[in-house]
């Protein structure tokens, strides 16, 4: 016979302990004693059944807007959810991913950030909030876009976009972070046709999404990442407010908040305004003049530059590694069987170390190929420690 677990000593203990199965008030569970929220007559149960709240979502839309109903097509057929639209489930697919648990630790500009710096899940999170702030604001599918915000920097390794150089060596092709996340990061989660090619095509390099709502998310990843980047090497000491383009401060002000309010206005006014999702020609221009001064100032100063070439080291030891002893990869040790150095063995070892956090592939490279802990990317304070 087991025994119980130890009865709760403190006073506050015995208070948490005490709402383990919570509260009756008339034969409800309640969360709290004396909870009195009430709903008022509620509705009838089909009127809160998918396809009803399908129907009023359809009314509610904008002419362009992506209806849920007709759309879902997944690789894999599914009964549609009796609740959920197709785009509220992938919505929580994703959430619940550990593709997308894993971006807490990658990097978005800093490697190994300080507590205070965005890591690729932040930024994946107020990209969603800006995408879904437009696409309220213009009648689009919520959910949609924010499933393919939360979802569209899966496919990125470690060390930010050096991985992409690190590991484009061994595909045809290349590596295209956008192209992996939704053909292989998420893949598992069976997603929807419209929410993958979000994903997709989310980068502006790539063929235009299909769907309005994957063009929001376009333009809310570059609003969010340039204004939140400036912010963290402001903050890092990397650079100054002063250094900020004159035409961005004229037009944005100076402050994060003012900044996202412009560019987002800018967005929301054009398309109600053109039918067509876009920003405005001087919003525009000062939107590309901060994304210079970003690259010239922060992504392409000497020292991120150092660390790129760092990441890109230790990524392809890594995958020459795992890719020579593929046996070392645990889903292939759990019975895919492969030979080492075969073009399949290279590509599980290209997804394995893509799906590597920063501090896991740093760790991995240490104990497995002894790799000289010098020689490994600094997060920006140890760099300044360092100087």
């Amino acid at each position: 016979m087991e025994a119980s677990p130890p009865l709760p000593t403190s006073e506050r203990s015995r208070r948490w302990a005490a709402t383990m199965a919570g509260h009756d008030a008339s034969g409800v569970r309640t969360a709290h004693a004396d909870s009195r929220a009430a709903l008022g007559d509620p509705p009838p149960a089909e009127a809160l059944a998918r396809p009803a709240r399908e129907e009023a979502q359809d009314t509610a839309m904008a002419p362009g807007a992506t209806r849920a109903a007709g759309s879902g097509q997944r690789a894999r057929a599914e009964e549609p959810d009796p609740m959920r639209t197709c785009f509220e489930r992938d919505r929580d697919r994703i959430l619940h991913s550990a593709a997308f648990r894993r971006l807490a630790g990658k990097t978005q500009v800093f490697i190994f950030p300080a507590d205070h710096q965005r890591t690729r899940l932040t930024h994946a999170l107020e990209v969603a909030q800006v995408a879904t702030g437009i696409a309220r604001a213009l009648r689009l599918n919520e959910a949609l876009t924010e499933a393919i915000a939360l979802g569209h920097d899966c496919g990125h390794g470690p060390g930010g976009h050096a991985s992409e150089d690190a590991l484009g060596v061994y595909l045809p092709g290349g590596y295209d972070h956008a192209v992996w996340g939704a053909d292989v990061s998420l893949a598992g989660l069976n997603l929807c046709a419209e929410t993958l090619d979000g994903i997709r095509n989310h980068s502006w390099s790539r063929p235009a999404p299909t769907t309005p709502e994957g063009e929001v998310v376009s333009w809310a990843d570059r609003i969010a990442y340039v204004c939140h980047d400036w912010e963290d090497a402001v903050f890092a000491g990397i650079v100054t407010p002063a250094l900020l383009p004159d035409e961005v401060r004229a037009r944005c002000g100076e402050a994060r908040s003012s900044q996202l309010g412009a560019f987002i206005a800018a967005v929301v006014d054009t398309s109600l305004q053109a039918g067509r999702i876009g920003m405005d020609e001087p919003s525009a221009e000062a939107l590309a003049a901060f994304r210079r001064c970003n690259y010239e100032r922060v992504y392409l100063r000497p020292a991120s530059v150092e660390q790129g070439e760092a990441v890109v080291d230790v990524l392809q030891a890594l995958v020459r590694f795992f890719g020579d002893q593929p046996n070392r990869i645990p889903d292939v040790a759990a019975g895919r069987g492969m030979s080492g150095g075969s073009d399949e063995a290279v590509r599980a070892a290209v997804a394995y170390v893509a799906g590597m956090t920063d501090r896991f592939a740093m760790a991995t490279a240490v104990s497995e190929l002894g790799w000289d802990p010098d020689h490994l990317p600094r997060g920006v304070d140890e760099v300044h420690r360092h100087a």
